[in-house]
This record gives structure tokens, C-alpha cells and sequence, in this order.
């Protein structure tokens, strides 16, 4: 058996063949895992536990399957940081601090969703700030759900907006951020998504070997990192 770890799946009704990919990745890897974390970016964008949209009522539903078979961890992510613990109860699992390390198979992990990483972009680091500021939430929790559903939709495109006129470099990982993580929390092994660059990083921290695993995005395929006793494999899945 192995503990399964994704994130950035940005579910939307945009792109159906993605949330039939994660369905079928439910049906047919959870019952046989030890534990599923997710990484943050479940969802495209959440506007808050009284959703009542379709799309969220089928992810609960995925997710409360997976909940079923296996324990199932999230951690939110920089698009989906209004899940509170109704979407927790509704779905049965169990909401994860961001960073957080655990251990997998004896080895100690440090789970992150991987914007806090990203510190050159400043303008992202201010926004972030604002955004998990718990009076912030309260303020945009008592708004009206349809308000709310506008606003994301802004959001949504002045983040694309944003994003296409930054440097590619300002938006992935700063080495110095990543040191000062790895030595904070004393592990050799880190876990994080975000910046939908998948692969395997082998570090020096210390004087030390560690690796750095990011988990890939779900835009047009899956991606699923598998930990077990033996090691990990960092694979893509792809739409039926």
C-alpha cells in the first residue's frame, strides 16, 4: 500500500474530462492506500463552504468517497483558502496546516502547498497576506454567495492577467526560501505543489543530501506522487 499525494487539480466546470479523471482516480486507487493528502488547489476557485453549485456538490461527493476508504488530508492552496470545517465535516477530511511535517514510512516529510516558497513575488506575497487575514475571511464569508461567485470570477482573470506579464523565474521557488524550510523544520525531505513544475530535486541543505518533490497540475492530465516503504514515484495520468 502507499500514501498518495496530489494538488492543482483547479476544478471547474470548464474542464470536465479533468473531473472525471480525478473521479476515476478515486474509484480506483483509494481503497488500496494507506492515506491521501491534498495539496492545496482542489478547486479553481471557493468561494465558501454554502457552494451549492454542482460542481461543488460533486466534489464533495468524490472527495467524501475517498474519505470512505482512506484517511484523506488537505491542505489549502492559494485558490481554494475559504474551505472551512463545513466542507471538512460534509466531506470527511481532515483540514491540514500549512507546513506541516509528518512522517511517512519512518522518514520525517514537510508537506507544504508551495506559494509561501515563492518569495520574489512580492505582489503575490502582499495578496496572500491579505487573503488568509482571518478578518478578511469573515468580511467575504458574510457577503452574498452570488457576490462572492463575482468577485472569484475577477479574481480569476486578473490573476491570468497578472501572471502572463511576470517573469517565469518570479513565479517558481526561491532557493533561499527553500533552504531556510528545510532547515526551520530539520527534514530531508519536502513535498509541495503550486507551481506546476513537477520533478525531483536533489538538494544539499547543511551538508546534507535532501530532496525537494513538487507534485504536478491537473490542467490537462493528472499527476500523482506514490510513497511507499521502498521509495516514491512521481506519475502522470491521463484522461480516459
Amino acid at each position: 500500500m502507499a500514501t498518495l499525494f496530489i494538488s492543482d487539480l483547479h476544478l471547474d466546470d470548464e474542464r470536465p474530462a479533468i473531473l472525471e479523471l480525478f473521479s476515476s482516480f478515486v474509484r480506483r486507487e483509494t481503497s488500496g492506500a494507506d492515506t491521501l493528502y491534498i495539496l492545496g488547489d482542489l478547486f479553481e476557485a471557493w468561494v465558501g463552504d454554502d457552494d451549492d453549485s454542482s460542481l461543488a456538490d460533486r466534489v464533495r461527493s468524490i472527495v467524501h468517497q475517498a474519505a470512505d476508504q482512506t484517511p484523506v488530508f488537505f491542505m489549502h492552496g492559494n485558490r481554494d483558502f475559504l474551505i472551512g470545517e463545513r466542507f471538512a465535516r460534509e466531506t470527511g477530511a481532515q483540514l491540514l496546516e500549512d507546513p506541516t511535517v509528518t512522517e511517512l514510512y519512518g522518514t520525517p516529510v514537510l508537506l507544504m502547498h508551495g506559494d509561501t516558497l515563492c518569495t520574489d513575488d512580492h505582489e503575490y506575497q502582499a495578496y496572500r497576506k491579505t487573503v488568509r487575514d482571518p478578518a478578511w475571511q469573515k468580511q467575504m464569508l458574510a457577503r452574498p454567495l452570488e457576490e462572492r461567485r463575482r468577485i472569484a470570477r475577477q479574481y480569476r482573470a486578473d490573476s491570468e492577467a497578472h501572471t502572463s506579464a511576470k517573469a517565469e523565474a518570479i513565479m517558481d521557488v526561491n532557493p533561499d526560501a527553500v533552504s531556510e524550510a528545510f532547515r526551520q523544520h530539520d527534514v530531508k525531505l519536502m513535498i509541495h505543489g503550486h507551481t506546476h513544475r513537477p520533478g525531483v530535486h536533489d538538494l544539499r541543505i547543511g551538508g546534507r543530501a535532501a530532496q525537494r518533490v513538487v507534485l504536478g497540475d491537473w490542467y490537462e492530465r493528472g499527476s500523482v506522487l506514490r510513497v511507499d516503504d521502498s521509495g516514491f514515484r512521481l506519475e502522470t495520468l491521463s484522461p480516459d
